[in-house]
């Protein structure tokens, strides 16, 4: 029997995926601030003046970089509890995974930022009697951040997508609902087409958030 598309499927099922919507944002969004956190404080020891600072920082970016996120997840979700005789909520879980991901790359990416600020702003502050956090606060961070803004939007997309890699531990996330629907269903072209579709809106719509801000970052500092 050949195959005959359905568009109304697609209709019928994106109601059903709001609840998935809400979590993928939610996942992403909640992730990426704790993920923010530990890049900037990871990016910061990658380039302090302490050896063990730098040390540790470069060895945990190096295991995140280096393993795959589903590998993370699955690690975090099933072999944590069992060595620590805890257990974790699949989307506590997922939220730690996506904060722990991501913050390897926001590491690199201040770390990239702040490196790239001439080395005579900072000769600049101190020169004025600011202090080597001062300077940082007031005269490197606000410069390097406006360079952070691209790679960081980038990452927000790639941790949005990677959430769907979070049905492996039993997160109900977008991708997640699409396969039970599809299991009542069995419409699979339909309902993955509408989740595609759906991933590829929040995708477009956060790149032109970003686009905006950086326009209006780049007036602003024109005047």
């Amino acid at each position: 029997m050949a195959f005959q598309f359905k568009s109304e499927v697609m209709w019928e099922t994106l109601p059903l995926l709001t609840e998935g919507i809400e979590l993928t944002i939610y996942l992403t969004v909640v992730g990426l601030i704790f993920g923010f956190i530990i890049g900037v404080t990871s990016g910061l020891a990658r380039i302090s003046r302490n050896p063990f600072l730098r040390s540790v920082s470069l060895v945990y970016i190096e295991i995140i970089r280096g393993t795959p996120m589903v590998v993370q997840a699955l690690f975090l979700y099933f072999g944590v509890p069992l060595a620590a005789g805890i257990r974790i909520a699949p989307v506590t879980a997922g939220i730690i995974t996506i904060a722990v991901n991501s913050g390897a790359y926001i590491a690199e990416i201040v770390r990239g930022a702040i490196q790239s600020i001439d080395v005579g702003q900072s000769e600049a502050g101190r020169s004025i009697g600011l202090t080597r956090m001062q300077t940082m606060l007031y005269i490197i961070w606000p410069q390097a951040f406006k360079r952070m803004i691209p790679p960081l939007g980038n990452q927000f997309i790639i941790s949005l997508k990677d959430t769907s890699l979070l049905t492996v531990i039993g997160v109900a996330e977008l991708t997640r609902q699409g396969q039970e629907i599809v299991a009542v269903n069995f419409r699979s072209f339909e309902v993955y087409l509408t989740i595609a579709v759906v991933y590829l809106c929040m995708t477009l719509s956060i790149a032109k958030v970003l686009r905006m801000y950086e326009r209006k970052l780049s007036n602003r500092s024109r005047r």
